[in-house]
């Protein structure tokens, strides 16, 4: 997916000059962070720069920033991942053995290529995986640099709460890690 946002030139006025200006800076500032969040969730890198993009896009076609401009990207990110999930999980069921035998696709990776994949990552990948959706969301958000303040925003949590919160997820996570089960 790849979008190209264009302004007309005689059309531009001093407030789409600073909005334009407003979003480059937050553009070159945020994305790779978001890319970086998408992609920790999801596991996909083309997927996560799709939705970071996309997320990206829909800001700039609302033409004004919002007050936490880094919350509403996460925001609308997660919600274009989960769309893009449920999008997924209904084509999974449609597609059946029999429709699966006609397309064309790589072969499976061997099994020795698969002992081959970074045993570290993907102890990371199992522990995430098997975590609550909100305590996944909380530690890859604080990742990126996430204040609580933003966490409690994006996740509709109580700001008091996020420090706790926080704390039993890193726990979770390192308990998963340890028992590699």
């Amino acid at each position: 997916m790849t979008a190209q946002v264009i302004l007309h030139p005689t059309r531009m006025t001093e407030s789409t000059t600073s909005f334009h200006q407003a979003f480059a800076v937050l553009f070159r500032g945020q994305f790779r962070s978001l890319y970086r969040f998408l992609d920790r969730l999801c596991g996909d890198p083309d997927l996560a720069s799709d939705l970071a993009q996309e997320a990206f896009v829909k800001l700039y076609h609302r033409g004004s920033l919002p007050d936490t401009p880094n919350a509403w990207l996460v925001t609308v990110a997660l919600n274009l991942f989960r769309n893009n999930r449920s999008t997924a999980s209904r084509r999974n069921r449609l597609l059946t053995l029999e429709r699966a035998e006609h397309i064309h696709a790589d072969p499976p990776p061997s099994p020795e290529g698969a002992l081959v994949a970074d045993e570290g990552s993907r102890r990371v990948r199992q522990a995430l995986d098997r975590l609550p959706e909100r305590d996944r969301k909380l530690l890859l958000l604080r990742a990126e640099g996430m204040s609580y303040r933003d966490l409690a925003s994006i996740l509709e949590l109580n700001e008091a709460s996020i420090g706790t919160l926080l704390a039993r997820a890193k726990r979770a996570f390192r308990e998963h890690c340890d028992d590699p089960s």
